[in-house]
């Protein structure tokens, strides 16, 4: 009883919504900071540097990434309308734009900069607004593949780190202070209660940097030249609108790493949610897509501040899986500790301090649990032979990219030398992998019409001549015709539902559409119902109605539990243009089974 209590405790802290205590979301939050903002200042002071530009260019830049990485990390913690995640997604500047931003600030300044940050802003709002049609491309294979490559662009920078080190420091100070710092985190993490857990990776930072700080390897000096309060000069560069060669010409680029960032955030927001929900929810894609358009309002941001594009990091799924607490509130705190650290020099070298051996073992760990989530991801979407040979081709294309072991000569004069980014090259396979399974896929059958209980008739004469004309009779055709109808009546009783709901609150209703597609898959029938919106998720009712209490009207259940016995699995997916549920009838299921339930894929 005791262990099903506190099990049940575990969850709770897990979900989104749960309270915790400021200082503890603080705390947390501070960790998360420790491990972001690193590469945030230094991405960007590289990506200055590299261009040439002045010092005061430089330092305002710099200061606008971190302002507008804490700001948006509130907006996706908030969950705003549509704007935002409703979860902990830490952003930072994104590696992968260091080379399209550089060009632009060699070709036309600070102000082409500017223009082209926009512009990949404005890709990203269009992209979350349709995000739906993407959902055969942008799968949980593809993107847990993706979330998967992510230590392996990673690693090898941070490996570097290991040496990083001052000229004639001994040579066992930076292995002393990688190996304390990992094993304190990692010994934490695996034995400590879950108190002293919560805390392991800023202990393990702590240890390493004491152990550090004996060799004089901890940057004091740094800290003590540090203003306590101040920002730099503000340098704000005019847009250019000249849209010049320069423009057209880097503008493929910088719409390609737009593309690579919000693949990397869809990875992300779908990755948080698997973290937080243990899998017990369908994915909620509204979530996504307001992570998506909190991504290009924070790209807005910045490009209006003068600086480069900013992009979703795993830190926060990372956290999630190593303490088990997943409340927004740290969300909230992360986002406002960065925008204050942009304000407090001293504070920011503190972090800035801390020794690259030691960086490098907190990251190690926080790498691994990606990895993992990553690999989760791919599994929970049902790992046929298809999908398995998706997920591991692309993950070691992208393993081979990175360690420049295919083809470097060619790859490096490729395309301004994207596919030498392991991340970048992996997902590229992948996505081409399943746009090919889509594209050999027999031709679907489709039907769109008014949504209304009229159409039920014309639907159920389609549903038949689409097995008609695929050979299926007896007691496929008939679980066809009746898994379609009881598809169709749930999502009437939902809309009209929410059709009442409206007319009480005085809204007019818009008239509904329905777009039917039918295509085989091997032995098995696929319907997909593409209707208008809802609030609740049926994937989620189905599942929870092995537990529905006696409140539940057995009658309002009534099409769900018959759609559970004659489905072998329901998907939905919730977008704000549309629901879609997509319905898979598999003649070896036997529908007498002691429950019948179908398989619950996402």
């Amino acid at each position: 009883m005791a262990s099903g209590s506190s099990d049940r405790d575990s969850a709770d802290l897990r979900r989104p919504d749960a309270k915790i205590p400021t200082p503890l979301a603080t705390g947390l939050a501070l960790q998360i900071a420790a491990l972001n903002l690193p590469g945030a200042v230094l991405i960007a002071t590289v990506v200055f540097q590299a261009a040439g530009q002045p010092e005061k260019v430089l330092l305002w830049a710099v200061f606008a990434s971190v302002a507008a990485c804490g700001a948006t990390t509130m907006l996706q913690a908030f969950r705003a309308g549509r704007f935002g995640a409703g979860h902990i997604l830490a952003i930072g500047t994104p590696g992968a734009a260091i080379a399209v931003s550089v060009a632009a600030l060699a070709a036309g300044g600070p102000g082409l900069l500017v223009t082209l940050v926009i512009a990949l802003a404005l890709f990203q709002f269009a992209f979350s607004a349709r995000l739906s049609l993407f959902r055969r491309v942008l799968t949980p294979t593809v993107t847990g593949t993706v979330m998967m490559l992510t230590p392996v662009t990673v690693m090898p920078v941070m490996f570097q780190q290991l040496e990083n080190v001052p000229a004639g420091t001994p040579a066992v100070a930076a292995p002393l202070c990688a190996l304390t710092t990992l094993l304190v985190i990692a010994g934490l993490v695996l034995k400590a209660r879950q108190g002293l857990r919560l805390w392991a990776p800023v202990i393990g930072i702590v240890a390493g940097s004491a152990v550090a700080a004996i060799f004089g390897l901890y940057d004091f000096g740094r800290i003590g030249r540090a203003a306590w309060i101040g920002i730099p000069a503000v340098e704000w560069p005019a847009p250019d609108l000249g849209f010049g060669p320069e423009f057209w010409t880097l503008l493929p680029g910088f719409l390609f790493i737009g593309l690579v960032c919000t693949i990397q955030t869809v990875s992300g927001a779908v990755a948080i949610q698997r973290v937080c929900w243990g899998g017990s929810r369908a994915v909620d894609f509204r979530a996504v897509q307001g992570a998506v358009a909190a991504d290009g309002a924070g790209n807005l941001l910045s490009g209006f501040a003068g600086t480069m594009p900013l992009g979703f990091r795993p830190m926060g799924a990372t956290m999630v899986e190593i303490t088990g607490i997943g409340s927004r509130r740290i969300g909230i705190a992360l986002g406002a500790a960065t925008i204050a650290l942009a304000f407090l020099p001293k504070a920011l070298a503190a972090i800035l301090a801390i020794p690259g051996p030691v960086a490098a073992a907190f990251i190690t760990v926080t790498m691994a649990a990606i990895f993992v989530i990553g690999m989760k991801m791919v599994v929970q979407d049902g790992l046929d032979y298809r999908k398995g040979l998706v997920a591991g081709v692309g993950f070691w294309i992208g393993a081979g990219f990175e360690s420049g072991a295919v083809f470097p000569e060619m790859v490096s004069g490729f395309a301004g030398g994207f596919l030498q980014n392991g991340m970048i090259a992996g997902g590229v396979a992948a996505i081409a992998m399943t746009l090919f399974v889509e594209l050999a896929k027999p031709r679907r059958s489709r039907l769109e019409l008014a949504f209304d209980r009229s159409a039920l008739q014309e639907i159920r004469a389609f549903v038949g001549a689409f097995a008609a004309r695929n050979g299926w009779a007896g007691d496929m055709a008939d679980r066809l015709d009746a898994a379609s109808e009881e598809t169709v009546l749930t999502l009437l009783d939902r809309d009209e539902a929410g059709e009442e709901a409206g007319e009480e609150a005085g809204e007019d209703a818009e008239p509904r559409r329905l777009l039917l597609t039918a295509h085989r898959d091997g032995a098995a029938a696929v319907l997909e119902f593409v209707a208008a919106k809802g609030e609740e998720n049926l994937q989620d009712r189905i599942a929870l109605l092995g537990e529905a209490g006696a409140a539940d009207s057995i009658e309002r259940e009534v099409s769900l539990r018959l759609l559970r016995h004659l489905a072998s699995s329901v998907r939905h997916q919730q977008y704000y243009d549309a629901d879609i549920l997509t319905v898979r009838v598999d003649p070896a299921l036997d529908p007498s089974g002691p429950d019948g339930a179908p398989g619950q894929s996402q």
